[in-house]
């Protein structure tokens, strides 16, 4: 993954409607991948798709889904979605958001995080990775603009540790995630070892007041891409008005030294932060245990495994 970049492309924003979208979609893709040789790339989308409940304001808008997988095809790439929910799988969870579709209809495939390779980080902690995220030619995340009960936000490089293939993700908020744990830094350090490629925020509805899951539609109308998710976050916090030292991540990424973590270095070759800023965007005043109550670790383990095997 490219860590080095400092130009976040913004763009506003205010509807999923075509074809605006589109043209959207191809201004900020065209030039953030213009290095990528992308006819005949395999392309792993990786899309929010946390869970199917109220998945139509948690997960990535699947009209964003479609439009980056129609762009691709028109490359000449060959884009595949994939994800590991926290509950079910990816293809029912694209079902409720209304994806499935339009996927299908493009000949796009959902892939289920199955098969796994240990891959050995910059610290030192082996992370069981997807397999299909790390074979992929292009990763291209997609993640969506949200307030979270543990991390204060989640924005492009949160949604990257949805690369860690199934029953991992919850153990590492088991294992790292204690009052002295060092989950925030071990994401950041998954950075390291992924493909390149960039991300596209989806920024059209955000979520506010609380989340992943149960918070509230905020109409932020915007879409941001970057191939550095760290410039791109930092830009993103700029205009939501959230001071960067509240948020464990950013705090993760700056005390590893990455570039993009001050946002009066970075380039905005479209839109600045300034026109897109927001005043009342809220987000937890207080943040949440990252480490899962054993309890609810096992229960929920049941329960994940459980819709996977139904709704696969």
């Amino acid at each position: 993954m490219q860590l080095t970049s400092t130009s976040v492309a913004l763009t506003a924003q205010p509807t999923y409607d075509q074809p605006s979208l589109d043209v959207a979609v191809d201004r900020l893709l065209g030039p953030m991948l213009a290095g990528s040789n992308l006819r005949t790339a395999r392309v792993l989308l990786k899309p929010n798709l946390i869970t199917a409940t109220n998945g139509r304001l948690a997960c990535t808008d699947g009209r964003c889904i479609v439009a980056a997988a129609q762009w691709l095809i028109d490359q000449g790439a060959r884009p595949a979605v994939g994800d590991s929910p926290s509950f079910g799988s990816a293809r029912s969870v694209l079902a409720a958001i209304g994806a499935l579709p339009a996927l299908e209809q493009l000949g796009t495939p959902v892939i289920e995080f199955r098969r796994k390779t240990e891959t050995l980080l910059p610290c030192g902690v082996k992370a069981a990775l997807a397999a299909e995220a790390m074979e992929c030619d292009v990763l291209l995340n997609i993640p969506k603009v949200k307030a979270h009960s543990q991390m204060r936000l989640t924005l492009a490089v949160k949604n990257y540790f949805g690369c860690l293939s199934g029953f991992h993700k919850p153990w590492w908020h088991m294992a790292h995630g204690g009052a002295n744990g060092r989950f925030a830094a071990l994401l950041v350090d998954l950075l390291a070892v992924l493909p390149p490629g960039g991300s596209l925020v989806d920024g059209v509805v955000a979520m506010h007041v609380d989340g992943p899951i149960h918070g509230e539609p905020y109409p932020l109308g915007l879409l941001a891409a970057g191939v550095n998710p760290v410039a791109v976050d930092a830009a993103l916090l700029r205009i939501l008005g959230v001071d960067p030292q509240l948020c464990p991540l950013w705090r993760a990424a700056h005390g590893a030294g990455l570039a993009g973590v001050d946002a009066e270095a970075l380039q905005f070759p479209l839109t600045t932060p300034a026109e897109l800023a927001v005043a009342d965007f809220l987000v937890p005043e207080q943040l949440g245990p990252v480490r899962f109550n054993p309890f609810r670790f096992v229960k929920n383990s049941i329960k994940r495994t459980w819709l996977r095997v139904v709704g696969a």
